[in-house]
């Protein structure tokens, strides 16, 4: 997919140094073309940072009269897409927000630095969990998102009761509706909380997943061990389908820097895809893997494996967003699941899937020794 020229213009890379409108920009982040403020967001001192990284980079803002974001839709749904794609609004994060929830298999707790995400995936999964037009929304309320944690520790069930896992403490996800690293140069949300849980003392880690490559404001943040980067990766083959990310070699490059800084790292595999050849695609991608890591010393390393899958309402929406992928997404192709909450999905027939998990996770234990499988879904 291309994008327009307003969801791939510049910024700068460092957020510190982006005092002028005129600071440099690095083509590899995102510059919304859009950038909306609530007053409500203005009442609180990460609202107000995030609204001078704004207006440092000398983006378009317009803060507005009410706390509402009104104006969004479209008859097009294709031209309602791209403008909220394009577009950045700093709001308050509402109640329900601080009313954590667990999310299996990946973490105890599911917290939220923002909602939307600025890439353009093919497959991307917010297409059936989010409402409304696909506006990347950045929480304001930092400090009271960040203080609400502490009331969940130790109350989890995904890794604090695992006997697996239990060493990783009470987690917390941050990237369940969001990519936190591909806004952090617009918000500064994801370092304030990594910082926060280099700080808690308490069994604890913050987890994040990326298909981003920025991490140079990261590598020396004061982490203690406590926050884990995973990096969102695929075979080659699927390059096609994650428009506005950051390249394959970038993110295995950005891996190995937070390896080196001391970060615990891991790899989201997803969505693994039948391409053609697919066991030497995925091989290749764990060797390469293997190649970026090649010089930091006992990584501690974790894998997830996430098979594509998509459901009717999912397919419609992302067949509206990109109406020239060939994304195979054909009920025809797949078995018919119910999850548990009674709503229809599509996965891998039972036998390829099968397949599919012996071979991949052989390749990882094969070309990635040191590394551990979280789960395979």
């Amino acid at each position: 997919m291309v994008l327009d020229d307003a969801t791939r213009d510049p910024v700068t890379a460092d957020p510190a140094k982006a005092e002028t409108a005129d600071a440099p920009r690095d083509p590899r982040l995102w510059r919304p073309r859009r950038v909306l403020v609530t007053p409500a967001a203005l009442d609180h001192a990460q609202g107000r940072a995030m609204l001078a990284r704004a207006e440092a980079l000398g983006l378009p803002v317009e803060r507005l009269t009410s706390n509402r974001l009104t104006g969004l839709r479209d008859d097009d749904p294709r031209r309602a897409y791209r403008e909220a794609k394009a577009t950045l609004a700093i709001v308050v994060a509402p109640p329900s927000k601080l009313r954590l929830q667990p999310i299996p298999p990946s973490a105890d707790w599911r917290f939220d630095l923002a909602e939307g995400c600025p890439a353009h995936c093919q497959y991307c999964y917010l297409a059936g969990s989010l409402s409304g037009p696909p506006v990347t929304r950045a929480y304001a309320n930092l400090d009271a998102i960040l203080g609400n944690l502490p009331a969940y520790l130790g109350e989890g069930s995904v890794t604090s009761a695992h006997a697996g896992r239990v060493e990783e403490g009470t987690t917390f996800e941050a990237s369940c509706y969001t990519d936190p690293l591909g806004i952090e140069h617009l918000t500064g949300s994801l370092s304030a909380a990594i910082t926060h849980f280099g700080a808690w003392d308490a069994a604890v880690q913050l987890r994040f997943t990326t298909k981003f490559a920025a991490v140079e404001p990261l590598l020396a943040l004061p982490h203690r061990g406590r926050t884990r980067v995973r990096f969102s990766l695929n075979a080659r083959a699927a390059a096609r389908y994650e428009g506005g990310t950051a390249s394959l070699d970038a993110r295995l490059q950005a891996l190995g820097a937070m390896a080196r800084a001391g970060y615990p790292v891991g790899l989201t595999i997803a969505p693994i895809i039948a391409v053609p050849d697919w066991p030497d695609a995925y091989g290749g991608l764990l060797r390469e893997v293997a190649e970026a890591l090649s010089d930091v010393s006992n990584p501690d390393l974790t894998v997830e494996l996430i098979t594509h899958r998509f459901t009717p309402g999912s397919k419609d929406v992302l067949q509206g967003w990109y109406p020239g992928s060939d994304l195979p997404m054909r009920e025809d192709e797949r078995s018919r699941k119910l999850t548990k909450f009674g709503s229809v999905k599509y996965v891998y027939p039972r036998d390829l899937m099968r397949t599919m998990r012996e071979t991949i996770t052989a390749a990882v234990a094969r070309e990635l020794p040191f590394a551990r499988i979280l789960y395979w879904t």
